[in-house]
């Protein structure tokens, strides 16, 4: 496969500064909610409803890369969709996969180790317990909030580094990290077993990333990726065979054009014999 071009080209990127502000607003604003309507009992009115919550979790990264970065590392939102679709279900195949191997692996560690300790993975969701009324609202709010936070972590905090031309591996690599660690939730819910969840959350984060460098800046295939990867959670709770059947679905689908790219890739050129200069 050719190697992609950098997204997008043109005008140099803003100041690092701006960018490092931005994303240092974007991760105080989105772990606040953890710990500021503790801290201070005011603060509830708006983080315990959801447009208060979403206004400060979303809302202020928004604006803050809107007015440090700009929009140019989402230019190309819609690009190249069709390329899209299939590295994002190449990627996202693929690296679901890997995480499921993962995830029986760790699991088996801890039934040798501490298998009391997997106990904590039946402790309820809060997400879940919160959309228990309503569920078929936060089926579609999910495909909502995968456009917003790919427009945040893979257009602006992810983005800004593949539209410099730097490398993007490295930059994939930390901001998935990122991108997974601000759900701390998982860390408070589950505890000493949270380690099972949040690779799935990195490389879920990783397939985005790619997804976006590949195709060029898109960033539509990426936001119903992960749309559909949360909104299959909260259809659980209306029916968990067809939850499980379109979240392992998409993966098999995934999984298989995943197989379909590597077969059609061609093998590495062999150098002649003799090491010799090409003659003719």
């Amino acid at each position: 496969m050719a190697e992609p071009m950098a997204v997008p080209a043109g005008v140099p990127p803003r100041s690092p500064l701006g960018y490092v502000t931005a994303v240092a607003i974007t991760v105080f604003a989105v772990l606040s909610q953890y710990f500021v309507p503790e801290a201070w009992a005011p603060a509830r009115a708006v983080y315990y409803n959801l447009p208060g919550d979403f206004a400060v979790v979303y809302g202020i990264p928004i604006v803050a890369f809107a007015v440090l970065v700009g929009a140019r590392p989402l230019a190309r939102w819609r690009a190249n969709s069709g390329t899209a679709t299939w590295e994002g279900l190449r990627w996202y195949g693929a690296l679901s996969l890997l995480a499921l191997f993962v995830f029986l692996a760790l699991y088996l560690v801890y039934e040798a180790v501490d298998p009391s300790a997997l106990g904590l993975l039946n402790t309820p969701n809060p997400e879940l317990t919160a959309a228990a009324s309503d569920p078929w609202f936060y089926v579609g709010l999910s495909f909502a909030v995968g456009a917003v936070e790919e427009t945040i972590f893979r257009g602006w905090i992810f983005g800004y580094w593949v539209g410099a031309g730097r490398g993007w591996v490295g930059p994939a690599a930390w901001t998935s990290a990122l991108f997974a660690g601000v759900h701390l939730y998982y860390g408070t819910t589950y505890g000493v077993v949270s380690p099972l969840i949040f690779p799935t959350l990195f490389l879920a984060g990783f397939a985005f990333a790619a997804t976006y460098r590949y195709s060029r800046g898109n960033l539509l295939v990426p936001a119903l990726l992960h749309g559909q990867f949360d909104a299959t959670s909260y259809l659980s709770l209306v029916s968990l065979p067809v939850s499980l059947a379109l979240h392992y679905g998409v993966i098999l689908l995934g999984g298989l054009v995943a197989l379909i790219a590597y077969l059609r890739t061609p093998p590495p050129a062999t150098p002649a014999a003799g090491g010799g200069a090409p003659t003719g």
